[in-house]
């Protein structure tokens, strides 16, 4: 659709009647339709929502603008949900330049040009072990067992389960509270169970965690603030 936006049509057999649309984080459009819905009347849903959808894709390029990490003195960073001050420090050139000791991040003064860099790498390494750690918990008690795990950098999808039961999580989601990150890794578990996002994958979903509604909406409300 040559509109300016970046939009992804979803055809679905199952749908009905309605049309629906929602706004990714990184400004994607997703509209999602009856099967046979014409093409015009696609676009027309499209126009009538113009107004709200610039809003919206404002609101969420505002966000990850205020997010944006500057890396100076003070500036906090999270951590299991937990907020870090960064410290600037004397570095000896022995170990990694990046470590979080005694409740600051501290980051050697040699290194400041990299520090992007340096707490990308450091989030990505502690995900693979604390996710890998829950993963394998949650999967000895679910009896759901996955084919493989990664760590990835995905920006807007925190978690997903392939057709083959290989699981793949965003280093990012490592910034969030243990709470969240274990409704993340235990969604994705379920998928190995349900593939879809049926009523008998939340049934299921919900007999694990009575309140992953509650940990899905901090996850919608606080996710922007995941990243760097």
């Amino acid at each position: 659709m040559d509109n300016g936006l970046n939009v992804q049509l979803v055809r679905s057999k199952r749908r009905k009647k309605t049309i629906s649309l929602r706004i990714k984080d990184d400004g994607k459009i997703i509209v999602c339709v009856p099967y046979h819905t014409p093409k015009r009347e696609v676009e027309g849903f499209i126009h009538e929502k113009g107004s709200w959808i610039i809003k919206k894709i404002s609101e969420k390029e505002r966000s990850a603008k205020e997010t944006e990490k500057a890396f100076i003195p003070g500036e906090k960073f999270l951590y299991f949900g937990e907020s870090y001050p960064l410290e600037i420090g004397n570095t000896n050139n022995k170990g990694f330049p990046l470590k979080l000791y005694f409740g600051k991040f501290i980051l050697g003064q040699d290194h400041l040009d990299k520090a992007r860099d340096l707490f990308i790498y450091w989030y990505k390494r502690e995900a693979k072990e604390k996710i890998e750690e829950r993963v394998d918990y949650f999967s000895k008690r679910l009896q759901l067992f996955p084919e493989g795990l990664k760590i990835t950098s995905a920006k807007y999808r925190w978690g997903s389960c392939s057709r083959n039961n290989r699981l793949s999580f965003s280093w990012r989601i490592i910034m969030a509270p243990l709470s969240v990150i274990d409704y993340v890794l235990i969604h994705e578990l379920v998928h190995i169970k349900e593939k879809n996002h049926s009523e008998r994958f939340w049934t299921y979903l919900e007999t694990i965690l009575p309140d992953y509604r509650e940990r899905r909406l901090w996850l919608k409300k606080n996710g922007h603030k995941l990243g760097l």
